[in-house]
């Protein structure tokens, strides 16, 4: 899609948007919830820790993508709204409840056309980040992401540990969390930042390496394929694994951070392992005035 560029000016307006991808292939807990709302401590579920470090990494906008069918439930949960747990607790300032920041969540259903057919956890993430950049440029070409913090549900650490980032995390280098040296490349659920750039080269894996319906060797004589793959073969892109999409990242020239510990929780035996460890310990759910279900006032009705 092509968007004018911010114009320069004295005071840089920079955009991290945070996405959290929902939409894609369930995972193997076969519950009646959605696979996201695993709890990961009391009170607190998979997903609101991912909302939770987008806050933390200092994402003004978070887009959760998610099918029509959970938003509810989700939303049901979250709100509208989280709050910057930087500015939540400044008690000093001279108006503190003036000096809190809220962070809209947007809730973004993956299109009917890629539904069973590229919609893997990898096709969320760009959807989510091409959802985010054709609804900001249609308000203001100031609202126009410049960088995606892509949070997953499915791996978790400290997130307290990116707040001496933020001013690296929203800049023009990207931005990679770590486990023992490896990041999202080697199919780890580690969140990382991207552009504009790499944001092309992702979706191109998915059109080009992804499978349709028809072969692509035999066409009639209107240039139309004609032989039918195996069923099995067909829509490839909808199991693609996140090693196969992001690929080729530039690790050695960007930002990162290995926190003291990380969990991926994508699998059964994964999520024993985090429950059971030490770690879990460390995790629980914000205050209410970081993340509690609120919404937004209509316009024109006063605060109740």
């Amino acid at each position: 899609m092509e968007h004018s560029e911010k114009p320069f000016v004295s005071i840089p307006a920079f955009h991290l948007a945070g996405v959290v991808p929902i939409a894609g292939q369930p995972l193997e807990f076969k519950m009646d919830w959605p696979d996201c709302m695993m709890p990961v401590a009391p009170n607190f579920t998979m997903v609101e820790a991912a909302i939770h470090e987008c806050a933390w990494a200092g994402c003004e906008t978070i887009w959760l993508v998610c099918n029509d069918d959970i938003a509810p439930l989700l939303r049901y949960r979250i709100g509208d709204f989280v709050e910057d747990p930087v500015w939540a607790a400044r008690s000093f300032d001279y108006r503190p409840s003036e000096s809190r920041i809220r962070i809209p969540i947007f809730y973004v259903p993956v299109h009917p056309k890629d539904r069973y057919k590229r919609d893997c956890i990898a096709w969320s993430v760009i959807y989510g980040a091409l959802t985010c950049l054709k609804v900001a440029s249609k308000i203001s070409k100031w609202l126009i992401p410049d960088k995606y913090y892509v949070s997953f549900p499915y791996g978790i650490f400290p997130p307290e540990e990116l707040r001496p980032l933020r001013k690296k995390i929203s800049s023009a280098q990207n931005f990679y969390v770590l486990k023992n040296g490896e990041s999202v490349d080697c199919n780890h659920y580690t969140s990382f930042t991207f552009g504009k750039e790499e944001f092309i080269k992702y979706r191109r894996v998915i059109r080009k390496e992804g499978t349709g319906t028809y072969k692509g060797d035999v066409l009639n004589e209107y240039g139309l394929a004609i032989d039918k793959l195996p069923i099995e073969e067909r829509y490839s892109a909808r199991f693609f694994e996140l090693e196969r999409v992001f690929r080729d990242l530039d690790i050695e020239e960007a930002t990162t951070l290995e926190p003291s510990w990380f969990h991926n929780m994508g699998t059964w035996e994964d999520y024993k392992r985090f429950l059971g460890s030490e770690d879990s310990a460390d995790i629980k759910r914000p205050w209410d005035r970081i993340m509690k279900y609120r919404e937004f006032n209509l316009t024109g009705v006063d605060v109740k």
